[in-house]
């Protein structure tokens, strides 16, 4: 059986995935909720690049997991697809939900327009943190009211560092074995990395008819996902 180890992106720590841990294990699989260092419980710890590998590298060889698949979400593909060349033959594939394929050298803003010269801005401004969104960054991603104010209740200060500094790749991403899983709600073209890792054999694409934020808006339908990517 699997293991599942899954990161959440920006804002949030492992209560993000209370609602699919437990379709996980029902299906008689591992699954452990990572909190990233900086954020939910762990405010406190101070977080660069580095620190948020580490996080998820620790994990895994702390509880001594193998046939691991690494979920990471957002944001948190980025530590997630740098983690997976580290964990050596303890890995059976990468999940990215939605988020930045990782890239030699190149930080979580590196592909957002301007290299993301905005989201700097405000974290220079919030004392090295990006702060939340408000309510309406939230709207057209199929959540519900109350789903809405459960990830505003829970959500932190991001460390600012960790969408800044460059990822340093073990193992170029498009040579694992992954899925890609694309929310449509977020734009229905996918992007030119998604679709160039999709042609190179070793990852597949899959779509979601949902917003950012699946672990929310349709946990039951993203563990599927997650099983069947696992070939459980």
């Amino acid at each position: 059986m699997a293991d599942f180890v899954l990161a959440a992106g920006a804002w949030l720590g492992s209560w993000a995935w209370d609602e699919v841990v437990p379709e996980l294990r029902a299906a008689g699989h591992g699954a452990h909720p990572v909190t990233l260092s900086g954020l939910a419980e762990k405010q406190r710890v101070r977080a660069g690049r580095q620190t948020h590998v580490q996080d998820i590298v620790g994990e895994v060889e702390g509880l001594d997991l193998h046939d691991v698949v690494l979920v990471g979400h957002s944001y948190a593909s980025i530590p997630v697809g740098q983690a997976a060349g580290r964990i050596c033959g303890r890995l059976a594939c990468v999940v990215f939900i939605d988020g930045p394929v990782p890239a030699q050298g190149q930080s979580c803003l590196s592909s957002w327009p301007d290299g993301g010269r905005f989201v700097k801005a405000a974290i220079a401004e919030n004392g090295g943190f990006w702060m939340p969104p408000d309510r309406a960054g939230y709207y057209g991603h199929g959540l519900t009211d109350e789903q809405i104010d459960r990830i505003m209740g829970g959500s932190t200060p991001h460390p600012g560092a960790t969408l800044t500094e460059p990822a340093v790749l073990t193992c170029p991403v498009a040579e694992l074995p992954g899925t890609y899983i694309t929310c449509l709600l977020g734009g229905a073209e996918p992007k030119a990395d998604v679709a160039e890792l999709g042609t190179g054999g070793q990852w597949r694409v899959v779509e979601m008819e949902t917003g950012h934020w699946p672990m929310f808006s349709q946990p039951r339908e993203l563990a599927r996902i997650l099983l069947d990517a696992a070939g459980a």
